[in-house]
């Protein structure tokens, strides 16, 4: 979990000076909810975690974003539940 947690904050840092800029979620279908869901294209800073982790990982990882000023909601999705995700707000993303 800190490896994911560290390599969050740093992509936070490189591209953003204040926690709100973001928007962190939850998926168990990445490609479809960042593209579908939120908007991404190549062209949006993005981060995601590589491998499935357990949900109460993701959970875990989603809330203390959330706690530092992350754009999200808390408690979302079911047990299927397999990655966390981040992107820089812009004009084109939809939250």
């Amino acid at each position: 979990m800190q490896s994911i947690t560290n390599d969050f904050e740093a992509f936070m840092g490189k591209n953003g000076t204040k926690y709100n800029q973001f928007y962190v979620g939850i998926t168990s279908d990445l490609n479809g909810r960042l593209s579908s869901g939120h908007g991404i294209d190549n062209t949006v800073p993005c981060i995601w975690s590589n491998n499935p982790m357990p949900s109460d990982t993701i959970h875990a990882i989603e809330k203390f974003f959330l706690n530092k000023g992350t754009r999200g909601g808390p408690g979302g999705g079911d047990n299927n539940i397999r990655y966390i995700y981040a992107y820089l707000i812009g004009p084109r993303t939809r939250q």
